[in-house]
């Protein structure tokens, strides 16, 4: 079946563009599920969850604009010199993750909460993002989340004559397969740590951006990076520097207490 990019969305009375129908859908499902999920399994009080969706909300919108402005930068310069109301769209799902991360650790000082709280946003996320996906493929060419020319069987002409690699089906089936790998991981280890499902989705989709980036066309790169592949090493950086000072922590705890705790020689 040949399909026209952008390819909207007929639902009889009205065409909606596939980027807008996809994200709203996205949204809605995702957020329906979150409140599935804490109803069963989260422990904190409403006024502390609400909170906290509020910081991680606040965090990701402005988080995914300032890396979408700084990815594109080009763009960015010409729309601020010609038409700064251009700056409005555009944003990247890297920079909403991390930005959403360091607002909620932000709010949950604030609030003096030292548990993990982000376990309950793992499947909401991952069904989120795969839904808007489908939204970014639909649109083609005018979301600028597709791949570099391929020759492969599967490749996609998004309408420039450029059969391409289409990264945005690919996420779908990395989402797809980390979550059910931790779905798995959660069922085989009941003593799962809090916030252990988090960190997992976290690293595994940031080391998947890190790689898969890589087959986008990019505006400009620092070190054959893109802005949005530093974002992932910087993300990665932050999480493997916790584990090592977790384990420090813990390393420190087990001298002190071995020190002192000896029994006779």
């Amino acid at each position: 079946m040949d399909i026209t990019f952008p390819y909207y969305i007929n639902l009889g009375l009205v065409e909606i563009h596939p980027h807008a129908f996809f994200e709203i859908m996205g949204w809605v499902v995702g957020l329906s599920l979150m409140i599935f999920l804490r109803k069963k399994n989260d422990d904190f009080t409403i006024e502390q969850r609400s909170t906290l969706i509020l910081a991680a909300t606040l965090g990701a919108i402005f988080g995914a604009k300032i890396l979408s402005w700084i990815q594109h930068a080009n763009y960015t310069i010409d729309a601020l010199h010609n038409d700064p109301v251009l700056l409005v769209g555009g944003k990247t799902m890297v920079g909403g993750l991390l930005g959403g991360l360091f607002s909620v650790e932000l709010a949950k000082k604030f609030l003096g909460i030292t548990k993990s709280t982000g376990d309950v946003y793992v499947y909401p996320l991952i069904v989120s993002i795969s839904i808007g996906r489908i939204g970014c493929f639909f649109t083609g060419l005018d979301d600028a989340t597709y791949g570099i020319a391929s020759d492969l069987p599967w490749a996609i002409d998004f309408g420039d004559g450029i059969s391409r690699h289409p990264t945005q089906l690919y996420e779908i089936l990395f989402l797809i397969i980390l979550g059910l790998w931790i779905h798995k991981y959660s069922k085989n280890n009941l003593n799962i740590k809090s916030g252990e499902r988090f960190r997992f989705f976290m690293i595994g989709y940031l080391a998947w951006r890190l790689l898969i980036d890589g087959l986008k066309p990019a505006d400009f790169e620092v070190l054959f990076l893109t802005p949005i592949q530093w974002a992932c090493i910087g993300g990665l950086i932050y999480y493997y520097w916790n584990d090592f000072v977790t384990y420090a922590k813990y390393c420190r705890k087990y001298a002190i207490n071995h020190f002192f705790n000896r029994g006779p020689v």
